[in-house]
């Protein structure tokens, strides 16, 4: 059932965005201010993927970059919209819904951006289940919609079409190198595709997902009660029902560098009363974690890390030393597992050479 977002969901669903960017995706809370800024007191319909008609023009919207750069270098508002509109221009037809190319971080608020400028209805669907950090690693790709043509717009009014055919990997290379020359953030639009489309392909129910999940978390700290069951209760009944604590300790390393448009790094976790230690190794998402060594969790599921007292998740750039955190393993839909979708998004595409085991399988 379709259903409609005000801007006093917007915190909520902010932090039940940064969870599932699984440390990346850019910060939420930049995303969200520019919807309140644009929305106001009015409200943005959310489909339902089952309510979509086959013949429907659906055009994902999103930012692209480095989420250390999005910190910094905050974006003027204007660009998804245009991205949308040179899109449109280029393949002389209108969008009737936009969308989430990912349900995480930043990219769950620049689809609503774009619904409180121009009144178009927003997709309760996207296309990653969480955030990656490539343009190619998406669900659409993977069950056969291609990304091109990709509009990119920048902050001052610059406008780019990219087409690759069905080579979404070129896609990515290319925009990511016209973003690094625009400063580090782009904003595009991407993967336009029918209606019939989004339901065969897409992640369905992550934005209301994203909104439970953060709701969640906020009663659960209000009422004194753990994080982590609040977390394990609202996910049992979705797509992800599988959620594991991987460890818990204070970080007391960091390592992050931004180099060919994207945060790269590491953090080291120690333990409260021992000596052991977890890593997690990101690539703007964190990507597998080792406790003691031993990888615990690996993409495509998710790992999450959340602050121990008040339950809320920290992105890659937030880590900070001395922080008391929890690291939260949780599983991906089946429909990310397969081997086709493995082979876009997980271990392999990173240059792991740990195989994928899910979270729910590891002792």
């Amino acid at each position: 059932m379709s259903w409609t977002l005000s801007a006093a969901d917007l915190p909520d669903l902010a932090r039940g965005a940064t969870l599932l960017g699984t440390g990346g995706g850019g910060d939420p809370y930049i995303g969200s201010k520019l919807v309140e800024r644009v929305l106001g007191d009015r409200e943005i319909t959310i489909l339902d993927p089952d309510d979509l008609d086959d013949d429907m023009f659906v055009i994902p919207t999103a930012q692209m970059g480095a989420p250390t750069v999005m910190v910094e270098k905050i974006p003027a508002g204007t660009e998804p919209t245009l991205a949308l509109r040179t899109l449109e221009a280029h393949l002389g037809r209108t969008a009737d819904a936009t969308m989430p190319i990912e349900c995480g971080g930043i990219n769950s608020m620049i689809p609503l951006v774009v619904a409180a400028e121009t009144g178009l209805p927003v997709v309760d669907a996207d296309g990653m289940g969480r955030a990656f950090p490539e343009l190619s690693m998406e669900t659409f790709a993977v069950y056969g919609v291609n990304g091109s043509p990709l509009a990119l717009a920048g902050e001052r009014g610059e406008q780019v079409i990219i087409d690759t055919g069905a080579d979404n990997r070129q896609m990515e290379w290319l925009a990511r190198g016209i973003t690094i020359r625009l400063g580090g953030v782009g904003h595009i639009a991407e993967y336009a595709m029918t209606g019939a489309e989004v339901k065969r392909t897409a992640v369905p129910r992550t934005i209301s997902m994203a909104l439970d999940l953060g709701r969640a978390i906020r009663i659960a700290r209000d009422h004194h009660r753990p994080a982590l069951d609040a977390i394990a209760d609202t996910l049992a009944p979705t797509l992800y029902p599988h959620v594991r604590e991987l460890f818990t300790g204070k970080v007391t390393d960091v390592e992050r560098r931004t180099t060919e448009g994207f945060a790269k790094g590491r953090a080291t976790i120690t333990a409260f009363s021992t000596d052991e230690t977890c890593e997690i190794s990101f690539q703007n998402e964190n990507l597998i974690a080792r406790r003691g060594g031993e990888v615990v969790a690996i993409v495509p599921d998710l790992i999450c890390v959340i602050e121990i007292e008040s339950g809320e998740p920290i992105t890659t750039e937030g880590l900070r030393y001395g922080q008391r955190v929890r690291v939260l393993g949780i599983s991906t839909p089946e429909m990310m597992r397969t081997p086709d979708a493995l082979a876009a998004f997980g271990p392999v595409a990173f240059g792991l050479s740990e195989s994928f085991v899910p979270v729910e399988s590891r002792d």
